[in-house]
């Protein structure tokens, strides 16, 4: 294994690890607003009791969150020394304002809602939750902004080997951003919705905090629907137009396109034959994919065969699998959030018991599905690390050997399979405790 090669093992894994906090972070945040709006409207100290219930798994998922998220950070100076070289002066301002602005004013916000319950008036507290969810999504603006400008490179110039910052809302209004951005957001939204509703199917199954646990499937199962109808279109949709338009041979990858054709179907499976260069067991869809991505029925779809091969994507068959892989769950959620909304609607969700085992099931599913996303995007942007501007094998630090890349991968396995244990631990705790543990004000 080469340096380069490891040093990318060692970036998927630090960051898919890291990413399992921050999504459940930013949908608490909307969900956690809700309920202490619910709160101050009603009065109700049950709503406050909730509130304070999910504030402190949001607590131990943004510790764990900044814990994993610093060493990404660090990395970008260690094994991605030529690229923090060569783009830094751009990504360098995304990722300290993200540090400046939306970490400290969520970290802030956050500690007054933890433990001002007691010293704030209501609408204080409120506010409070407030500032929390505005500092989680604003942090996600930031992050996505420094994604997007990788994926569509907009307002720099080249001054002798590095790239300059010349426009800042050039980068701030780059046309990938605003379609990443929310579909990540209603991916996270669908984490915590999901989450929420698990925790609450749970409670209603063992008979325990059954007031809460309705409080939960139903706000969960709400948010959750609205999230996936959202993720499907309109985000789903644009973001895919955006990669059509400005990144075509990564769609050609993601939907197994080896010939340009007029009029191209959408598989919906199908394996990658690399060595002949077509789609083995295809059941496709006739037309679709043309329709969807263009808006016309026999619109011209490129294949992979049309672009050099030194611009298709490192790894065909993952980006392929993986983006089914999203999309598969996330027909599958649509599927059990209407389903559930259904229920839920006739007032008959509470006790049918085989649709809150689907929800507690469903639980982890998100998590998968945001991965998948993740690496759609990422393994879609390759080869390059900033699109059409430098490559990842130009990328890494030249001093850096694949030895130490494996042993601190290594080091970050153990390290973080101890983070999960003691993750898992707290939050069992909190679990176990329930909403009705502790004081509605002071949380």
């Amino acid at each position: 294994m080469d340096a380069v090669l490891a040093g990318r093992w060692h970036f998927a894994f630090t960051i898919t690890y890291h990413y399992l906090f921050p999504q459940l972070t930013m949908g608490l945040g909307l969900l956690i607003f809700i309920l202490k709006t619910a709160a101050l409207r009603t009065g109700s100290e049950h709503y406050d009791r909730a509130a304070g219930f999910w504030a402190r798994i949001f607590a131990i998922n943004f510790a764990m969150g900044v814990v994993t998220g610093i060493p990404m950070e660090f990395q970008f100076g260690t094994n991605w020394a030529r690229f923090s070289e060569f783009a830094g002066n751009i990504v360098g301002q995304t990722l300290a304002m993200e540090g400046v602005f939306a970490f400290f004013l969520e970290s802030t916000f956050l500690g007054l809602f933890l433990y001002g319950g007691g010293r704030m008036g209501p609408k204080a507290h409120w506010f409070a939750s407030l500032m929390v969810f505005a500092g989680s999504w604003i942090s996600g603006w930031f992050i996505i902004a420094t994604n997007a400008w990788m994926q569509n490179p907009v307002g720099y110039s080249l001054d002798r080997g590095a790239l300059q910052l010349e426009s800042f809302r050039a980068v701030m209004l780059n046309p990938w951003l605003p379609w990443q951005y929310l579909h990540n957001m209603c991916g996270a939204t669908a984490t915590g919705s999901f989450v929420m509703a698990g925790v609450g199917a749970y409670y209603l199954l063992a008979n325990r905090h059954v007031e809460y646990g309705r409080t939960f499937v139903r706000l969960g199962v709400i948010a959750g629907c609205a999230a996936v109808l959202l993720l499907l279109y309109p985000t789903g949709d644009e973001q895919a137009r955006n990669v059509a338009a400005l990144n075509p041979v990564a769609l050609a990858a993601m939907e197994g396109v080896f010939d340009t054709m007029p009029g191209a179907p959408i598989a919906l499976v199908g394996q990658p034959d690399m060595e002949h260069l077509k789609l083995d067991n295809p059941i496709a869809i006739p037309n679709v994919l043309s329709f969807l991505t263009y808006r016309r029925w026999e619109a011209k779809v490129e294949g992979l065969k049309d672009f050099p091969r030194d611009l298709w994507p490192d790894n065909v068959p993952l980006l392929y699998f993986c983006y089914h892989i999203m999309v598969g769950l996330g027909t599958i959620f649509m599927a059990g959030a209407l389903c559930c909304a259904w229920f839920l609607w006739r007032g008959t969700l509470y006790q049918t018991r085989p649709l809150l085992w689907v929800l507690v099931l469903l639980t982890p599913l998100p998590y998968v599905a945001n991965t998948a996303g993740w690496l759609t995007a990422e393994l879609g942007r390759q080869p390059w690390v900033v699109h059409g501007l430098m490559r990842t094998s130009e990328a890494s630090s030249v001093v850096v050997s694949s030895g130490n890349e494996i042993f601190s991968l290594l080091g970050f396995m153990g390290l973080y399979t101890l983070l999960s244990v003691l993750f898992l631990f707290l939050v069992y705790g909190v679990l176990q405790r329930g909403p009705q543990a502790g004081s509605p004000e002071g949380h």
